[in-house]
């Protein structure tokens, strides 16, 4: 075996069943207190916090302006250093409990006048947002670092979207029934703020205690080198852009599945509400936006293999199309119809938008051929700026929508404003998901070129 087989061999690994298990309960972990935060924070805001639509929505844009500062930062700060437990498993352990408790501040309601609560919603919300970045990005960094095979990469990224979704799950469907539990039924108004200030405790310490579980059980076996490790910096995101045309495409395709997604993740609350006319079923609701993954999810890796990473992505999110069209075409009163619909879509997005993760991994591989730098912390950075202001247009469009429409928290709400959050539901998303279909159709990598690309990059590091 020559020196360059040696060293992809000593990358190109085939994880335990443990590991893999073990580093994707961080992302069941991580939706336990985002996907709370991305699908309810709009709804908890306007209809039990007492913000205007409009002050939410706008909020949740300077959230994502901010963070275009933020981001950037962090990735760098996480390449450039290297933690006592590693360069991304440290930060896990550290932040876990930090990231809990701002998320449960966020679900508290201060006793202050208007002006104070604005100025507490923005605190604790941005706070949030720059801890969670803290975590998001070193665990999204992490796969990268356990492995180079491609087939070991997809394969964690199914268990992890797997778990991504359970989590999810259990806030879709756990947290109205919590909440009403805890608040004497309420789900909305003055009444239900205990219940979504302790559902968010709950949520929060499950959280933080699996992050900690996840850190304890990844192993990082690629590392940077010292001389890499000291050149890396802020300059270098712009740098990645620029020569790593695959990172560019997912950037742009993760702006717009995560809008997409959250887009119909927060307005749902609303359409069960006011356009079904009936609340109660709004957790299962929530659940026909998860339950497809327990199927889709599984196959992922086989319908890869099958039909490649281009007609998988376009098919699935074809399919979120058909769905939408289905839940346009009956009135949500028609809640057979609608859940039919739902069910549809919801798978469609699931895999569009689990198998995408996988992809991080090649793109950093890019990268590395590319530039000779393997910027795991970096081309997350870039990735989670991406993806968290696609999560915030969940609560921009929705939001300034529903003000346009004349929206108003917890009354009979007019014609005008049913067909904004019709619009919202149906006609938005349609229109999202076909300009998700054109942007992938600029993806170019496939398993093969990658590779290709690790076997040069192992012959590079072989020959030093």
């Amino acid at each position: 075996m020559d020196s360059a087989s040696k060293a992809l061999e000593k990358t190109d690994v085939k994880l335990p069943w443990r590991e893999k298990f073990g580093w994707a309960t961080g992302d069941f972990a991580q939706n336990l207190i985002y996907t709370t935060i991305s699908t309810y924070l709009l709804f908890f805001y306007t209809n039990v916090y007492g913000l205007p639509a409009a002050d939410a929505a706008t909020m949740f844009l300077v959230v994502r302006l901010i963070d275009a500062i933020n981001d950037p930062i962090v990735g760098t700060i996480v390449d450039k250093h290297t933690t006592r437990w590693g360069k991304y498993r440290g930060w896990l352990l550290y932040m876990s409990i930090p990231l809990a408790v701002l998320a449960i501040l966020c679900f508290h309601v201060p006793d202050m006048g208007a002006m104070g609560k604005l100025v507490y919603a923005y605190v604790t919300y941005v706070g949030l947002s720059l801890i969670y970045t803290t975590v998001n990005i070193p665990y999204g960094s992490l796969n990268a670092a356990m492995t180079r095979n491609n087939k070991e990469l997809v394969s964690m990224s199914s268990v992890r979207m797997l778990l991504a979704n359970l989590g999810s799950l259990a806030v879709s469907f756990g947290v109205p029934i919590f909440v009403k539990m805890i608040s004497g039924g309420h789900y909305s108004g003055v009444q239900s703020q205990t219940g979504w200030f302790w559902t968010m405790v709950i949520y929060g310490i499950a959280g933080a205690a699996i992050l900690i579980f996840c850190f304890s059980q990844s192993v990082e076996r690629i590392k940077m080198a010292p001389e890499q490790e000291s050149n890396v910096k802020v300059s270098d995101l712009y740098h990645q852009l620029v020569i790593n045309g695959p990172l560019r495409t997912l950037a742009i395709f993760f702006i717009i599945t995560f809008g997409l997604m959250s887009v119909v993740n927060a307005v749902g609350a609303y359409y069960m509400t006011y356009n079904a006319g009936n609340p109660d079923m709004m957790q299962w609701y929530n659940l026909l936006g998860t339950l497809p993954a327990f199927i889709v999810v599984p196959i992922t890796p086989w319908l890869n293999r099958k039909i490649g990473t281009q007609w998988l992505m376009q098919s699935s999110l074809g399919l979120a199309v058909i769905g939408f069209l289905i839940m346009y075409a009956v009135p949500a009163t028609n809640i057979t119809w609608t859940f039919i619909g739902r069910t549809i879509e919801a798978a469609g997005i699931i895999l569009s938008t689990g198998f995408q993760w996988a992809l991080v991994p090649q793109a950093i591989t890019y990268g590395e051929w590319k530039s000779g730098k393997r910027e795991n912390g970096i081309i997350n950075a870039v990735i989670g700026f991406f993806f968290k202001f696609g999560m915030a247009l969940g609560g921009v469009v929705p939001g300034y929508v529903l003000a346009a429409y004349g929206f108003v928290a917890n009354h009979q709400q007019t014609a005008r404003s049913l067909e904004g959050i019709r619009m919202t539901t149906t006609i938005i998303p349609i229109i999202v998901t076909v300009l998700a279909m054109v942007v992938f159709a600029f993806y170019r990598l496939t398993d093969e070129k990658v590779e290709k690309m690790n076997e040069e990059i192992a012959a590079r590091h072989a020959a030093e």
